[in-house]
């Protein structure tokens, strides 16, 4: 049987717990959504029997729970949101267990740390611009179908199926296409009231167009080219515009259309914000979630203040900056993974040995 947020409370299941996200930041606002995440461990039963978890989340994500072993997992990897869960400051911890007293941040940095947050930084970034794009691009709700990407050859030109037919006063229905050899995407077209012809498609819902059988000695009116991974591409574009449209967060969607800027201006911000806490962390060995020195530059880019290309530049001379850091500053991570994994392995012998 899974478990839910509600048998971690109930069975007392939780290690860490603490207010993430803006909050943590110092970059919350009057709308801002209060994030939680933490570190659970499974009773015996699952974790010995077929009901491994290694992460219980609810639908929005705004509350996130990792299981023990997953969580050093992922701080071995310098995961930038494990290691800013163990950073919090201890004003946003709402419950820590004795048996992570001890365990620190520190204990899982190396100099990898560098190339993970850049990675991170990067992927949002790219998310930014994908947002750039749907705002800049978007699509109409009405989805275009094959005998869009139809175009009738002319001589040295091509004309628009649907063009060419309202021209000619063409019901598409009573067309006829056969396939052309020696070419990919080149139809002979025939047109006969009578001839029982299959249609160019049988409706806007078909992805295909269709072939029929031509009477012997019939000749083609024309030549039609169907760009079929033109319209391959589009559909997929088309797919993944209005399946974000479902899923968008309407406020920060407005509030990205409010600036004027065209981007999501605060995954560009935490782009920033990531990229300003390794930097720190190159140079002082100190893991920074709370943001007090850069909290207002940080919330201008949210706010849109600053143009996409402008916090783009900002970000790459942030990231020239950690890959010189990386080269010059020698600050030592002294990390040990035989000890980080003795540490597991008492801290699960003392939660079983009480069960």
């Amino acid at each position: 049987m899974k478990l839910t947020i509600k048998d971690l409370k109930e069975k007392h299941l939780i290690l860490l717990e603490c207010i993430s996200g803006s909050k943590a930041y110092n970059l919350d606002t009057a709308n801002s959504d209060t994030d939680i995440r933490g570190v659970y461990y499974l009773p015996k039963t699952h974790f010995y029997g077929f009901n491994d978890q290694p992460q219980i989340s609810n639908e929005t994500n705004d509350v996130v729970y990792y299981e023990i072993g997953r969580f050093i997992e992922l701080l071995l990897k310098n995961n930038p949101a494990c290691l800013e869960l163990l950073a919090t400051p201890e004003e946003f911890v709402l419950y820590r267990s004795d048996l992570l007293k001890k365990l620190s941040y520190q204990d899982f940095m190396t100099e990898e740390v560098k190339d993970t947050f850049i990675g991170y930084a990067l992927s949002q970034i790219k998310k930014a611009k994908g947002l750039n794009k749907k705002f800049l691009q978007p699509m109409d709700s009405k989805r275009k179908t094959v005998l869009d990407f139809c175009w009738i050859v002319e001589a040295e030109k091509s004309i628009s199926l649907l063009d060419w037919l309202v021209h000619h006063h063409y019901d598409q229905a009573l067309c006829g296409l056969s396939k052309m050899a020696h070419s990919k995407e080149l139809y002979a077209l025939y047109y006969h009231p009578k001839h029982g012809y299959r249609g160019i498609i049988r409706n806007d819902s078909n992805n295909d167009i269709r072939l029929s059988t031509i009477p012997k000695h019939e000749k083609p009116i024309a030549y039609m080219l169907f760009q079929k991974e033109e319209y391959s591409v589009y559909c997929k574009k088309y797919k993944a515009y209005w399946d974000w449209m479902k899923i968008r967060n309407e406020e920060r969607y407005t509030t990205n259309m409010n600036h004027g800027k065209n981007y999501d201006s605060k995954n560009m911000m935490h782009t920033i914000r990531l990229l300003k806490v390794v930097k720190e962390l190159l140079e002082t060995g100190q893991f920074n979630v709370y943001r007090s020195n850069d909290r207002e530059e940080l919330l201008a880019i949210k706010n849109g203040k600053y143009s996409y290309e402008e916090v783009l530049q900002q970000a790459e001379h942030l990231v020239e900056d950690i890959h010189h850091l990386k080269e010059t500053i020698h600050y030592q991570f002294k990390r040990n993974d035989a000890q980080i994994e003795q540490f597991l392995i008492e801290l699960r012998t003392k939660l079983y040995e009480k069960n």
